[in-house]
């Protein structure tokens, strides 16, 4: 019994460590890139964390926004940095769509978007991101869990879909298992008001432990998939306000000055609705 109180501040150094620290008078950490469309960055206390850190969330409302998914596959199996997707296809933002096979194009879960099927195959993953839907009475976008959702139901109800890990369960906790392997890690998630965030950490991290960063921020996240890590992580955004472009690294390269990103065959990009739309 007498080691529980030393357990008890150990606990406390190493959340101190881990998790952000509330920005000062609450002040607003959005900075607007275009209407309906915002970034934040969210800084670990750099008094007190080992290694300090920044995770970077755009923010996308789906009335002003809507998403795209671009397959090399599908468009002259051309893979492109997610600069050059925007650019040949006039994309606000572009980011991975997911994980890859080693052909260099096939997604290793579901996708498809409206007659092109990437990779017909229903994997083991618990999360599939759905957009385009057919007719009404269904969410413009939304992360299906299949724990907890009838994916057979709702599958036939999208024309786009992409399926990846999930990263937290039907009631927000996280469900990805500790490890000791660090990465930079993109991922997708959606908030309790629809809106879609794009989340991106450079800094190395175990997927777990990210999670559980992600989960202390202010971003009332409803759900969460994971896209993909290390130098293939990648994110563009470009508007008259504001651009990010921002790629991975694996654990002990973080330090790496060069900043570039490799050509992928997937991505998710969002264009800008028409006025009114």
């Amino acid at each position: 019994m007498k080691i529980l109180p030393f357990l008890l501040v150990a606990f406390g150094i190493v959340a101190l460590c881990l998790f952000p620290q509330p920005l000062p008078g609450g002040a607003n950490p959005w900075k607007e890139a275009d209407k309906g469309l915002s970034v934040a960055e969210f800084h670990s206390d750099p008094k007190v964390a080992a290694q300090p850190f920044s995770i970077t969330v755009v923010k996308v409302d789906p009335k002003e926004f809507s998403l795209r998914l671009l397959c090399a596959s599908e468009l002259g199996k051309e893979k492109l940095t997610t600069r050059e997707w925007c650019e040949k296809h006039k994309l606000v933002l572009a980011a991975n769509a997911g994980m890859f096979q080693e052909d260099g194009l096939t997604s290793v879960g579901l996708m498809k978007n409206f007659k092109h099927v990437n990779n017909p195959k229903l994997g083991k993953a618990n999360t599939v991101l759905a957009f385009n839907p057919v007719g009404d009475g269904f969410p413009g976008v939304q992360i299906i869990d299949r724990e907890c959702q009838d994916f057979d139901l709702l599958r036939p109800k999208y024309q786009t879909l992409v399926q990846s890990i999930r990263m937290i369960s039907c009631d927000g906790q996280n469900v990805w298992t500790r490890q000791t392997s660090k990465w930079s890690t993109l991922a997708i998630g959606m908030d309790s008001a629809g809106n879609i965030l794009f989340m991106f950490s450079r800094t190395p991290h175990s997927v777990h432990d990210l999670i559980e960063i992600i989960l202390s921020l202010p971003l009332s996240l409803k759900s969460a998939m994971y896209l993909e890590g290390g130098p293939q992580a990648s994110l563009y955004l470009s508007t008259s306000q504001l651009g990010l472009e921002l790629n991975g690294v694996w654990e002990g390269f973080e330090d790496n000055k060069l900043q570039f990103s490799l050509p992928i065959p997937n991505v998710i990009g969002i264009t800008k609705n028409p006025a009114g739309g």
